[in-house]
């Protein structure tokens, strides 16, 4: 340990989105001046560069690749084999994971001189020191901040379930070390990581099971989503158990056999590989938040005001350590500018009902604000229309018609309180959207602005007009 405690303006624990928005904001705000001492363990980048936005999206637009050309939804273009190295791909992969590494965050870092790197453990003394530690536990250095922003991340976790620590299996942080492609994949969750990675092994050739204890894929959007992907994805193949709990897991002669319980009574599955993606948890345990006086919920998530305050004053938090409803990349960096920029005496506020999320299966599901559920329950009532994209002519024209764009609307003011999509792009477009939800704008607004014909994002403002007129008797572009 060093001979004396080394003085900052800002410590920032984590290495990934949050803490990289939040350093470049404070070097910005600052002119360059102030002292900053970033903390942690692992590659640079945290979680979504390594682990889990770009790998997972490089997996999925690989597998489409194969996939389409080998299932054309045209007339009079026909079905065309597409041979491919899975090795190869994963080794592509790792490599466009190193280089997005390199360039967009340790490439970046060195631009700024005022932000000193320790890689180690933090832990906190009191409320304004942290002790950094090596993975020996020695301590290696103690650093004194002015101010703290805790972005620590998370990490997969998995169920307590007989037999599953003993037989191995892959999660999304360990899945990119693939080097050959399961015959054959169980999957543990039937949220998005679980469905993005399933699709992709899916559409490489794997066979692919989803395993999920609610009654419905994707519970934070629409029911009419969740079944219209899992129609969606079992006629590509992948099969589904809902409502299922897993007994226990072994060893089997071609893999590993798990034995699940549902309404029809105990089965057993066999599969090459396990996935478990049922979650993730906060890395706080290590933190020592009782001697800064932090608090957290029951799940260790760290519990902030809107404004990214702790429960002590000077000490902040931002990303996948948040207690919050989403774990996102870009509301991550968004946290992190919002915690910085309050140190400095703004008063901003996150505005989680307009921040968006996506699952980038083919077709992709993306949503904004309240379901109808949601709004429902807090208000009441609400009003509602269910866009089908078999009347959009865009959808027709790829072929791509099994898609759903729902709104939902305040009554009392005609605001668009929510927006969900299932669409080719819907990633894309849902961006309307949120500007929608966080404006206030109503259907009329929606209905008022030009949107390109023929194009997907046309399905939103036919949506719109839904609320006003029968879109089945409405010729192209009617206003």
């Amino acid at each position: 340990m060093g001979e004396e405690i080394k003085q900052f303006d800002l410590i920032i624990l984590g290495k990934g989105a949050a803490a990289f928005s939040a350093a470049i904001k404070a070097s910005e705000l600052s002119n360059g001046e102030m002292s900053i001492a970033m903390v942690g363990t692992g590659p640079l980048g945290g979680t979504c560069v390594n682990v889990g936005c770009v790998p997972s999206k490089y997996l999925l637009e690989s597998s489409h690749a194969v996939f389409r050309p080998e299932h054309p939804t045209m007339p009079g273009i026909y079905e065309t084999r597409v041979s491919h190295d899975f090795g190869e791909v994963m080794k592509g992969l790792r490599s466009y994971v190193s280089h997005a590494r390199e360039v967009k965050y340790s490439q970046v870092i060195d631009n700024y001189t005022n932000v000193t790197l320790f890689e180690g453990l933090g832990k906190f003394i009191d409320k304004r020191i942290v002790a950094i530690t090596g993975p020996d536990g020695k301590e290696l250095d103690r650093v004194k901040g002015s101010n703290i922003l805790i972005a620590t991340g998370s990490h997969p976790t998995a169920p307590n379930i007989e037999g599953l620590h003993d037989t191995g299996f892959l999660t999304s942080d360990t899945i990119w070390e693939l080097k050959a492609l399961p015959r054959s994949v169980a999957i543990i969750g039937g949220g998005a990581i679980g469905l993005e990675i399933g699709q992709a092994l899916l559409h490489f050739g794997s066979r692919v099971i989803v395993i999920e204890a609610l009654d419905a894929l994707l519970p934070q959007t629409e029911p009419e989503i969740g079944l219209a992907l899992r129609s969606k994805l079992e006629k590509e193949g992948m099969q589904f158990h809902l409502r299922a709990r897993i007994n226990s897991v072994s060893r089997s002669r071609d893999g590993k056999s798990i034995e699940i319980i549902t309404h029809r009574g105990k089965e057993k599955l066999e599969a090459e590989e396990i996935l478990v993606a049922t979650g993730r948890q906060p890395n706080t345990g290590s933190l020592n938040l009782e001697a800064a006086g932090v608090r957290t919920d029951s799940r260790g998530l760290i519990i902030t005001s809107d404004g990214m305050a702790t429960s002590t004053p000077g000490i902040y938090a931002a990303g996948d350590c948040v207690s919050k409803k989403m774990f996102l990349e870009t509301l991550a960096a968004r946290e992190g500018v919002v915690a910085v920029s309050n140190m400095f005496g703004d008063d901003m506020k996150i505005d989680y009902d307009a921040a968006t999320w996506a699952v980038f299966t083919s077709p992709q599901v993306a949503g904004v604000g309240m379901t109808e559920n949601e709004f429902s329950k807090k208000n009441g009532a609400c009003s509602c229309r269910v866009f089908s994209l078999e009347n959009l002519t865009k959808a027709s024209i790829m072929g791509e018609t099994e898609g759903i764009i729902k709104i939902t609307v305040d009554p009392r003011s005609n605001r668009i309180v929510g927006m969900h999509i299932m669409a080719p792009n819907a990633t894309d477009i849902i961006t309307e959207g949120a500007y929608a939800v966080r404006k206030g704008y109503t259907v009329d607004d929606v209905i008022a602005t030009s949107h390109i014909f023929p194009s997907i994002s046309e399905g939103i403002k036919l949506a719109a007009q839904s609320f006003i007129r029968d879109i089945s008797k409405m010729a192209c572009c009617v206003e």
